[in-house]
């Protein structure tokens, strides 16, 4: 156990978010997501995983150490639903909460269509698999900067 270190993030995961440059994306998925064979294409290449809690909890870990980038627009990015892309199902409307936390403003969770998340899975830093069973539990997020002290 670490200090101020949300217990959620094992060792690998703190690894991989250390590790990851600016504009890095990462990928917390759902059960349901191809996540094995998608981790493998990316630039980490093995699958990470929080288990056993919801994209929602693991999203709050991650965020309370990793910052968005702030100087894209899509720094953070939702699987629509499939014939329903303005429809947010309440996994993502939570997630969109705990963004909104993290950050300390509204920060908009942009829709991608299904297949075109996938692809820009394949071409993140990693993916963190959760615990997460409900369906569109899919989320890319984009790795910002910390300011040095005193700006």
């Amino acid at each position: 156990m670490l200090k101020g270190i949300n217990p959620l993030l094992n060792a690998d995961v703190l690894y991989a978010l250390r590790a990851m440059g600016h504009g890095d994306r990462l990928v917390v998925c759902d059960t349901n997501f191809p996540a094995d064979s998608i981790a493998r294409q990316t630039a980490f290449g093995e699958l990470l995983r929080i288990d056993n809690v919801s994209a929602a909890k693991a999203i709050e870990a991650i965020l309370s150490l990793m910052p968005l980038d702030t100087f894209i627009d899509d720094a953070a990015m939702r699987m629509e639903i499939v014939g329903q892309p303005q429809e947010v199902p309440p996994v993502q409307r939570e997630v969109q909460a705990v963004i909104d936390r993290a950050e300390g403003k509204s920060w908009p969770l942009v829709g991608v269509e299904r297949h075109a998340f996938y692809e820009k899975a394949k071409t993140a830093y990693c993916v963190i698999a959760t615990g997460e069973r409900r369906f569109y539990g899919c989320f890319l997020f984009s790795k910002g900067v910390i300011a040095p002290d005193g700006e």
